[in-house]
């Protein structure tokens, strides 16, 4: 059984965009072999919305088979966030989740949202609305261990500091949390998606992001639920370190024909205005290690290599505060 099962806002924006699939494979049920996906990994993704209905971006770790469906339409997530986490608020019964499986090893990826059902001392169930794959673009694969790591202070910002805009400016991951406006309700809710490119992809200005959206599989889920709700939440990872960068903000889509003129590969961007931002060094009980970028990933640098290379009039805003890392 398939379904479109878009929301309005998700339709507008395909609309916008310009185009909108006939079908996509969006069920109401997990599939079997979906089912058997989440129970092999050790670490998920997910969204959430805190009590005054922002969403935050997190992520949990466990064992394999922490995660695990034992019907069609139930996961259930032996794991809670821990103290300090900003998302922690967002665990409670009722609530709206996103949730995404990745491999990274493989670069397989499936979404399942839904409501938080059930919440007892180390495990969340999750009545699962909405179960669909993704490509695998854009992902860069890594491989994970377990590590022992001591968590050190949570530190809450008001704004990116130098050590903040640095973190985002090396990443070529992160994970975006949306949702859907209050009077959505056929396909409505919480919902977590990746973005990836090569390390810099996100522009980095003061409290401003931009974020490029290279072409995807056209559902726009993540665009949608923006033109309605644009109150999102971004999450960061730091690899090597186990450390998280989690921020609040506004986003605003920018859908002009020349929107991406100066992001190689990008169909459309955005920016995020930052508003409150976490850092937790030190937060995950995981080491990954890098194998190589996805190879849309690699399109995308040559792209901007060779965009670099071309001559540029002195005193562009490229020149100062668009500067990225090489990509090697």
């Amino acid at each position: 059984m398939e379904t479109t099962a878009f929301n309005e806002d998700e339709r507008m924006a395909q609309r916008i965009a310009g185009f909108a699939p006939a079908s996509a494979a969006i069920r109401p049920f997990m599939m079997e072999q979906h089912r058997e996906f989440f129970a092999h990994l050790s670490y998920l993704f997910v969204g959430v919305m805190d009590a005054e209905g922002w969403p935050l971006a997190t992520v949990l770790t466990g064992e394999p088979g922490f995660v695990g469906a034992p019907d069609p339409t139930t996961l259930r997530i032996a794991a809670m966030p821990v103290s300090g986490d900003p998302a922690s608020a967002g665990f409670h019964e009722g609530g709206r989740i996103g949730v995404l499986g990745l491999d990274l090893v493989t670069r397989r990826r499936n979404r399942a949202n839904g409501i938080v059902a059930h919440v007892d001392a180390d495990a969340i169930t999750v009545a699962v609305e909405q179960s669909f794959g993704n490509c695998p673009k854009y992902i860069q694969r890594r491989e994970a261990r377990p590590v022992g790591r001591e968590r050190r202070p949570i530190e809450r910002l008001d704004r990116l500091d130098a050590a903040a805009r640095v973190f985002i400016a090396r990443a070529d991951t992160l994970f975006v949390a949306s949702r859907s406006r209050d009077d959505v309700t056929e396909g409505g809710g919480a919902d977590v998606s990746h973005r990836g490119g090569p390390p810099g992809f996100v522009r980095v200005g003061a409290d401003v992001l931009t974020i490029p959206e290279y072409p995807g599989n056209r559902y726009m889920n993540t665009l949608g639920n923006l033109l309605g709700e644009p109150r999102a939440g971004l999450l960061f990872v730091d690899f090597e370190r186990g450390d998280l960068l989690q921020l609040q903000g506004h986003a605003v889509v920018n859908w002009a024909s020349d929107a991406a003129a100066d992001l190689p590969g990008a169909e459309r961007s955005w920016r995020f205005h930052v508003t409150r931002a976490w850092r937790r060094p030190c937060a995950l009980a995981l080491d990954w290690t890098f194998l190589d970028f996805a190879p849309t990933t690699a399109r995308i640098a040559g792209l901007a290599a060779r965009a670099e290379a071309r001559p540029r009039p002195t005193g562009s805003a490229s020149d100062s505060q668009n500067q990225r890392p090489s990509f090697d």
